[in-house]
């Protein structure tokens, strides 16, 4: 089994647009939330979101390939953009290379738009390629035309573990030998009016309009909803053979993977946890790893009452009485919830924050909840060293999956 190692990421995130604006803006406590800029929402119970700012796809895109593209699948391209430029790779054998890319909602906005063109100009309103952009594989379909991949490619739709999923099936491929290289993570942009309605109607967003930036506030207990957001992460995956035979830069090692299904609820998760705890032990165990080595969380902390709660749960449930040792962020708190891109975006998180010896603060969390009673990072990052980190991602539909990653040694 190849151990598998990390040599590029990138990101497009409400918070930055590249993997250095994002960790100063996490390091800097900034929030990605706002008034809603792409619609008019001032008749919406919620008016607020996480949305990307000034996204320019051109550096990775021209503009006839970006018309073909959904605005998700657009920011997957130039999340794995960044990545497969940082990491340096040059594959000789492109059957040796893949894809892993997912989407909670897929092209989104393509159906909208084009749903609206039918009605108003009738079927020849209806752009030809409609079907190529709202497809959820269309960004990892994409992103091998990209770079000229012809490995494994396909796209995972897990709801919010979408981008965690991608990165452990990739990781999976690269560790058994079926390839030595993978492009894996995630991409939302599902922000519409029908999106924004239907979330706001399932009472899952927070109403906070006065105060956007202070609405995420994990763990808190005036909690009340997560808020919407949109962007995209992607990971170069490579065998640890591959990578020093290159003398390719190693920014960390995923060592375990593990995945679970609550068979619960559609949209609440187990009471008891034990879907998160699963997971998360999976993934240890996957590693080879006791739970009392874990030095960081990066939770899954979306804002919810339940999730919150039950995440704690789970974390107590696995790690015992060194649980409260243990710091747990979320960077949900910032960015939003990122759908389909969190896990992916949450992983580059979790990777910055150990190369830097720096745990971000989980901002807006001045009330912490007695019942999610961890080592909250609050206030201020923490300056710590990091060699073994959680990356929790929970989806609607109960299918949870957890990564774990070490310093490279």
């Amino acid at each position: 089994m190849n151990r598998v190692v990390v040599t590029g990421m990138g990101v497009v995130t409400p918070v930055g647009n590249t993997v250095d604006d994002f960790w100063d803006s996490l390091i800097a406590g900034r929030s990605g939330a706002a008034p809603i800029s792409s619609f008019d929402a001032s008749d919406y119970p919620v008016r607020f979101a996480a949305e990307v700012k000034s996204f320019d796809p051109s550096a990775f895109l021209s503009p006839r390939e970006g018309v073909r593209l959904d605005r998700y699948a657009q920011m997957a391209v130039v999340a794995a953009g960044q990545a497969w430029t940082e990491s340096g790779l040059a594959v000789e054998d492109t059957h040796r290379a893949g894809v892993v890319f997912g989407s909670g909602i897929g092209g989104l906005r393509t159906v909208v738009d084009e749903h609206t063109a039918l009605l108003e100009h009738g079927p020849r309103g209806v752009s030809p390629f409609m079907v190529p952009k709202l497809m959820p594989n269309g960004a990892a379909a994409a992103i091998a035309m990209r770079f000229g991949l012809h490995g494994p490619n396909f796209a995972v739709a897990s709801a919010c573990a979408t981008g965690a999923h991608a990165i452990g099936e990739a990781f999976r491929c690269v560790r058994t030998g079926l390839v030595d290289a993978m492009i894996a993570g995630g991409s939302e942009a599902g922000l519409t009016p029908l999106a924004l309605a239907a979330f706001a109607r399932m009472g899952a967003l927070s109403k906070r309009n006065e105060d956007p930036t202070a609405a995420s506030r994990p763990f808190d207990v005036h909690r009340d909803g997560f808020v919407f957001g949109e962007g995209a992460g992607a990971l170069v995956l490579e065998s640890e053979d591959s990578a020093l035979g290159r003398g390719a830069g190693i920014l960390g090692e995923i060592a375990g993977y593990g995945a679970s299904c609550d068979a619960h609820h559609a949209t609440q998760p187990d009471p008891e946890g034990r879907g998160a705890f699963a997971a998360m032990s999976a993934a240890l165990a996957d590693a080879g790893l006791a739970p009392h080595v874990v030095d960081h969380i990066n939770a899954h902390g979306t804002s919810t009452p339940f999730n919150d709660r039950i995440e704690s749960l789970a974390i107590k449930s696995l790690l015992g009485v060194e649980a409260k040792r243990i710091p747990v962020v979320s960077t949900k708190s910032q960015t939003g919830h990122l759908l389909g891109a969190a896990g992916a975006v949450e992983a580059v998180a979790t990777l910055s924050a150990m190369r830097a010896g720096v745990i971000p603060a989980t901002i807006n969390l001045t009330d912490p909840d007695p019942d999610c009673d961890l080592d909250h990072v609050i206030d201020e990052p923490r300056d710590q060293m990091v060699d073994v980190a959680l990356s929790n991602s929970f989806g609607f539909g109960g299918q949870n999956a957890s990564l774990v990653f070490r310093g490279y040694r």
